[in-house]
């Protein structure tokens, strides 16, 4: 009788079924939703700069075209901002760990790490002490005794 539970290409099989695969960082970056979200950023942009330009305002016949430019520069910045910082934080995130699920306050673990740290350094601290206050007279007493012998060379 085999004792191992039967796996999956999804991975292996519980009781509840198949587990889901963890995502790949292909997966995360996902062309159509990096661009659609720079698009967005970018027309809202635009918008909000043709707004404030009085774009939509009766002005003279040359400001409008200003206004347009400026817009179109102001969306294309925002545009390539928008989809290289999505793109790099996206890069930071560990894939594996997206589905990880985090049930307790993030920083415990960090802190109990610094805590055990300082703790460790003081107890090293202390026996620094004591071996120096212990070895200091056994120190004393090998350096008299080599001065009973005499020079002796090296």
């Amino acid at each position: 009788m085999n004792d191992k539970a039967p796996t999956t290409p999804a991975g292996p099989t519980t009781p509840a079924g198949p587990t889901t695969p963890a995502p790949t960082r292909r997966d995360l970056m996902k062309p159509a939703q990096l661009l659609g979200l720079a698009v967005i950023a970018a027309l809202f942009a635009g918008v909000v700069t043709l707004v404030s330009m009085g774009f939509f305002q009766r002005r003279f016949p040359g400001e409008s075209m200003h206004a347009l430019v400026l817009a179109g520069i102001v969306a294309g910045i925002t545009f390539v901002v928008t989809l290289l910082v999505l793109s790099l934080l996206l890069l930071a995130v560990q894939p594996a760990q997206i589905t990880h699920r985090v049930d307790g306050p993030v920083l415990i673990a960090r802190d109990q790490a610094v805590a055990d740290e300082l703790a460790a350094k003081a107890a090293a601290e202390a026996r620094t002490a004591k071996d120096a206050a212990a070895g200091g007279s056994a120190t004393d007493a090998g350096a008299d005794h080599r001065k009973d012998q005499g020079p002796t060379a090296h």
